[in-house]
């Protein structure tokens, strides 16, 4: 994968016979992409951009796309492709909101046990995600929750956190209790 891009949803299903496809926008916010002139779709190891002829926003994450010089079984070719933009595509976000890829390497800091390690990736799991930090090789698990997060401090790499009462100690027992 290249860390150029952020995924953005999925190509689901034929829309029509005119070469229209369904696809799902992984967003919290799907009306900030309505007006999308292309995407990328990964192809083996290599994005590959597709313009847009026609997006129309369909209600709760989900839209109809039209591509330039796709019709037909090309565009049904398509279904079950990702959908992708450039990292530079998405909005700065300020105060404690952040995107996954900027705190990947930040120190995390929690209110009780101080500094437990660094922010090594997010996993995505249905609607749980979850951030791995790496506190000397071992891997701590902690809900990536709004409730968990409590400062970003960019200039500093540090993630602040208030983890919730006894989950670090699962993982690294009672050292520095």
């Amino acid at each position: 994968m290249n860390d150029a891009y952020f995924y953005l949803g999925l190509i689901t299903k034929p829309f029509g016979y005119k070469g229209q496809l369904y696809i799902y926008l992984d967003t919290d916010e799907p009306e900030k992409y309505a007006n999308l002139r292309a995407v990328f779709l990964l192809e083996g190891d290599e994005y590959i951009p597709y313009m847009i002829e026609e997006i129309n926003l369909q209600g709760n994450k989900t839209a109809i796309v039209k591509f330039m010089d796709v019709d037909g079984e090309d565009a049904k070719a398509l279904v079950k492709s990702e959908l992708y933009l450039p990292l530079s595509d998405l909005p700065p976000l300020t105060g404690n909101h952040f995107y996954y890829h900027e705190v990947i390497g930040f120190q995390v800091v929690d209110s009780v046990r101080g500094e437990i390690g660094t922010c090594k990736d997010f996993i995505d799991i249905s609607n749980q995600p979850i951030m791995v930090v790496d506190y000397s090789g071992t891997e701590i698990l902690i809900p990536a929750v709004d409730e968990i997060f409590k400062e970003v401090d960019r200039d500093g790499k540090r993630l602040h956190i208030t983890a919730p009462d006894g989950l670090i100690d699962i993982y690294i027992g009672g050292e520095n209790a």
